[in-house]
């Protein structure tokens, strides 16, 4: 069987995750990471080769899905369309309001190409907003919750490291503990985003910054953390690695429903608890990497999303294996 061949762009967090979990496939090979830094300063896990960005478009006929594992801030906006000209491709954009537009964008590049683009994947956005879906679907009268954390938003993180004068900076998200209860109380509460979650940032910046004006922008950071009590503490670069180098997260996603003229009360729950955001991350997102390079070679074009992608597109086996093994 010929392996999927897969290329990343960009070694971050979530890059690492990606290739974890290619050697962990049975069915996918790695053939190149492509990084905007110097290529001999990048130290993989493996021994792929890792190549300027500016090769890319040589490697159009030899991959056959890359794995945009870039910021969702400022790169993937700008650069995930001109990558879906030339590569099926997959990413974890997740910033949530602008998915729409994003779509829309990456759609063109996609379509102009003939090949296809799954956006947003990861496990929110990704399989928690399945799970919403299905839940409201099963579940039409009723109420839905998202909580996330406590844990490390990679997404929020990148975000504050772009401001001017940060060095590092991690961003843990943390349920508001009475609003979770209060809702598997099935009280059916309705919580702001303020009300939901609490904002807890660390970071490290050069000793001539102004504290004051990044603690600023980074609370009026609209879209990030503008709607939600953000608290923002400044620490030296040993403390940091010292405490604050776990990648772990997790969440709930929580649906109270009422069905029949009695109105029966009803509630699912779907739950995360992860030791590392990034690998998980990177573990969802190769699999719908295996479900790009299947529906493209059925002729399926453009961007998708999570909601797009057959169930069975994103498992090793075959439709038959699948029936017999989990129907």
């Amino acid at each position: 069987m010929n392996k999927i061949r897969i290329g990343i762009v960009g070694y971050g967090n979530i890059a690492r995750g990606v290739e974890a979990a290619v050697n962990l496939s049975t069915d996918m090979e790695l053939v190149a990471v492509f990084t905007r830094r110097q290529p001999d300063t990048i130290k993989t896990q493996t021994d792929v080769k890792v190549l300027s960005v500016d090769e890319a478009e040589k490697y159009k006929d030899i991959i056959d899905v890359m794995v945009l594992c870039l910021g969702s801030a400022t790169d993937l906006p700008v650069q995930a369309a001109e990558y879906a000209k030339m590569f099926n491709t997959v990413d974890s954009f997740d910033n949530h309001k602008k998915i729409p537009e994003y779509l829309r964008k990456v759609d063109e590049g996609a379509l102009s190409s003939g090949k296809i683009s799954i956006i947003s994947i990861g496990w929110d956005p990704g399989l928690f907003s399945i799970m919403r879906m299905l839940s409201e679907s099963v579940l039409p009268e009723g109420s839905s919750y998202t909580f996330w954390g406590r844990g490390v938003s990679q997404g929020h993180s990148d975000a504050i490291r772009r401001i001017p004068f940060v060095k590092q900076a991690i961003q843990y998200t943390i349920p508001v503990e009475d609003a979770v209860n209060c809702v598997r109380r099935g009280d059916n509460p309705e919580l702001t985003a303020r009300e939901k979650h609490i904002r807890q940032c660390y970071v490290v910046c050069d000793e001539c910054a102004d504290k004051n004006k990044i603690e600023e922008d980074i609370k009026n950071m609209p879209d990030y953390f503008a709607e939600y009590n953000t608290e923002v503490n400044f620490i030296s670069e040993e403390e940091f690695k010292k405490n604050h180098s776990r990648m772990s997260h997790g969440g709930l996603v929580i649906r109270n429903g009422m069905t029949g003229s009695e109105k029966n009360q009803h509630i699912m729950e779907f739950s995360l608890k992860l030791d590392s955001n990034p690998e998980f991350t990177g573990s969802v997102i190769l699999s719908y990497a295996r479900a790009a390079y299947r529906m493209n070679k059925e002729g399926i074009k453009g961007a998708k999303t999570i909601f797009d992608v057959p169930l069975s597109y994103i498992h090793p086996e075959g439709r038959e294996k699948l029936i017999r093994n989990f129907l």
